[in-house]
């Protein structure tokens, strides 16, 4: 299964414009290539990426089969409160996870 690094700033101001960072590492199959004995690789691939500030969805993006292994997306938010950011992902296998980092706002 997949699994991901996210990276944020480690302290924030209140209405500060952060940045997240977010590697997920999946193969991100196209179902065009084929194994060493000639039978084709399905695909697989991560469909889609939400993101939730403290329960409020802030980011969504659908992938497809264009986008490379291992896929690095990053994205702006602003800072309200202290609390968790959730990024969920599924893919076309129906597997699907979610990685929780902490927000901390300081004034």
């Amino acid at each position: 299964m997949a699994n991901a690094r996210i990276q944020v700033p480690g302290a924030i101001k209140p209405e500060q414009v952060f940045e997240v960072r977010l590697l997920i590492r999946h193969p991100m199959e196209t179902g065009l290539r084929h194994d060493d004995i000639g039978k084709v690789i399905p695909q697989n691939i991560i469909n889609s990426i939400t993101c939730r500030y403290n329960a409020t969805e802030v980011f969504r993006a659908d992938l497809f089969p264009g986008v490379a292994a291992n896929p690095y997306l990053s994205f702006f938010i602003k800072a309200v409160a202290s609390g968790t950011l959730d990024v969920s992902w599924s893919d076309d296998a129906g597997q699907h996870d979610t990685e929780t980092v902490t927000i901390t706002v300081t004034p």
